[in-house]
């Protein structure tokens, strides 16, 4: 019980973790949005750079007060990796909208928007994680809901590769879609990198 007397009171820490998840939140849905009704996207690309410039605000206002404290309440490592998945989920989620612009995709296939819904659902589960962060208590709940979606995100992924090189699509389509795919899987990877460092903290405050 000394052990947690000793931690600092102040949750600054805690609570830009939370508001980088909500972030993240935020940028998946409105990607699974622009996935949705692409072309007619409206401004959600614009939106999506929005979230993307707060995700990145939020960063180097972590790294600042990292830089400035000595004593934090969990380990400075952690901290720093949390921020930098956190940073990396709304970056490539900002790629992915980005390709679909780029690459002058005509139409979302199945896949794409089956794996927007992955992201969406592993980030809701990091955010609720992360909110929950300054108990370190049943946060076991959250990376296991986030492994078993970045299992669905890998079948899901594959499942899209395969279709791409049976179906005759043209050659250009193909690496456009590989493209898109990689990055939204890419993205799926960082929220259960970021469960793993939630993890991590668990075990060291147990």
């Amino acid at each position: 019980m000394a052990r947690f007397s000793l931690l600092p009171r102040d949750s600054t820490f805690f609570d830009l973790l939370a508001g980088s998840g909500r972030n993240s939140v935020e940028a998946a849905r409105l990607l699974d949005r622009m996935m949705s009704e692409w072309p007619d996207v409206g401004d959600l690309p614009s939106q999506i750079v929005e979230a993307e410039h707060e995700g990145d605000r939020i960063t180097h206002e972590i790294v600042k007060r990292l830089n400035s404290n000595f004593v934090t309440p969990i380990d400075r490592e952690d901290i720093y990796g949390l921020a930098t998945q956190l940073d990396d989920i709304v970056d490539f989620t900002e790629e992915a909208a980005d390709f679909l612009g780029l690459y002058q995709i005509e139409a979302p296939m199945e896949q794409a928007v089956a794996l927007t819904r992955v992201l969406v659902g592993s980030c809701e589960q990091l955010a609720a994680g992360l909110e929950n962060l300054s108990s370190f208590k049943d946060l076991d709940q959250y990376w296991i809901a986030i492994h078993s979606l970045e299992n669905d995100g890998d079948r899901i992924s594959r499942d899209a590769v395969a279709s791409l090189f049976s179906n005759g699509i043209d050659p250009m389509v193909v690496i456009r879609w590989k493209d898109i795919f990689a990055v939204l899987e890419e993205a799926i990877d960082a929220t259960e990198k970021a469960a793993q460092i939630l993890e991590g903290i668990v075990i060291k405050n147990s």
